[in-house]
Parts: structure tokens; sequence; C-alpha cells
């Protein structure tokens, strides 16, 4: 069976191999709320659906009608499994209690780096901010280079945000995409960064301006969500 837990994934397991990320537009906040309780439920009454799966968290977006979720897998043929054999079943049952969902693209990643700007943070996270760029080819290097150069900037940046707990970069498998899983401690705290003098979340330094005018991105954006259900593998016990 299935078991919630408030905290949300614990991005940086070591076990998971790949992370799948999607994004449903459900349209209002009200149709969020019984998207999420329709996942709850198909979920909720069905075994756990492969050892493979380690996590998945449905977030809710700030927009009022988006859902972002993130699971973490062992390796891409944990997923396949799970393709083939239960998740049409639970799409079926979602889309019957929440009928128009639109699926706005599944994307595959692996976890590159991860920090928090002041080494481990305990402090629970209250936002995540999704971080998403796209660049215009295939290059595994220039994903990279490009995260490397996100952790340059942050090392550098003489007065980084405080209300900032840590960062993960993810990095697609087809060579195309880098997402940031950015945990805040609150919506307002991001906010107040974005207000900061800079362009964005970071100081007018070099450092920033070499990751912001980055040649070959074409594209991406910035949202925030609040984690909403959390399911892992349980023992059994409700």
């Amino acid at each position: 069976m299935t078991v919630e837990f408030a905290s949300g994934p614990d991005v940086t397991r070591t076990d998971a191999g790949i992370v799948k990320a999607s994004t449903w537009d459900v349209g209002t906040p009200e149709r969020q709320r019984q998207a999420v309780e329709a996942v709850r439920a198909a979920w909720g009454s069905r075994e756990w659906p492969h050892p493979g799966l380690l996590s998945y968290t449905v977030h809710v977006g700030e927009d009022g009608r988006t859902l972002f979720h993130y699971s973490q897998w062992t390796e891409q043929e944990s997923y396949q499994a799970f393709v083939r054999d239960g998740r049409d079943a639970r799409n079926a049952e979602i889309d019957a209690a929440v009928p128009g969902i639109e699926r706005l693209g599944l994307h595959t990643y692996e976890l590159y780096r991860s920090s928090s700007p002041d080494g481990p943070d305990e402090r629970e996270p209250g936002t995540v901010v999704i971080v998403d760029v796209e660049f215009d080819g295939a290059d595994t290097a220039r994903q990279r280079d490009w995260v490397d150069g996100v952790f340059e900037a942050l090392g550098t940046d003489p007065a980084p945000a405080p209300g900032g707990i840590a960062a993960h970069f993810h990095v697609s498998t087809d060579g195309t995409r880098v997402l940031n899983y950015a945990q805040w401690v609150s919506a307002q705290a991001h906010i107040d960064a974005l207000a900061a003098p800079g362009n964005g979340v970071g100081s007018r330094t070099p450092q920033w301006e070499r990751v912001q005018t980055y040649p070959g991105i074409k594209g991406g954006g910035v949202h925030r969500y609040t984690p909403a259900l959390s399911l892992r593998p349980g023992d059994g016990k409700r």
C-alpha cells in the first residue's frame, strides 16, 4: 500500500536513477483540489505499482490552475513497466473524477548537483520554485556547464537571498533541458528575492550575468508550487 508523508520527496536520495516531471493544467483552484483528491483516491486504493518507483509527489501551482508532478525511479525500465501495467487505470479514474485535464508534457531527468547556501539546512520548505530552462538543441556538456555557472554565481554572490533553503539541479536525459527544484522557506521569501537588486534571484555580478545571458537558451519559466500529496511505498499499515 501507499503512505503519505508531509515533507515531500527526499530529492537527493542516491537510489533514484531518474526523475519524471510533468505539469497538468486543470483550470481552476477548485479543480486543483479535486485533482489532488482524485490522485489520492486512485493511488490509495491500489497496491504500490512497482518497487522501482521510490516516491511520487503532486504540487499545487500558485497560479490556481496547474499541478506539478515529480516522481523518483530507480531506472527507466521501472517506469516503462508502470506504463504497461498500472498507469492507464489510475489516469482513467482521475480523468473520470476531473474531466478535461490537459497534460502538458513529461520529461525525464537525472539529478546533477544540489546545494544549500550555507550547508545542510533544517528549515522546512514552505514553497517549491520550479525553474525550467530549455536549450536550442541537445548538448549534455552545455547543460552541465550552465548549472556549474549557476553554482559559481551562488558561491560568489555577496548578498545571497536569505529565504533559499536548497537548489536541486536536474538535467534532462535528452540533453535539452535543466530543471531546478528549489526549496524556499515561503513564497514571500522568493518574491522578496526577485524584488531585490539584480535580474531575478541573484545580485548584479559578472557570474550571474553569464548565467542570465548564456547562449543557446530558448525558453523556460519560473513557477511556485506547494507540495500537496507525497506518496512512497509503505509496509501495508494505513
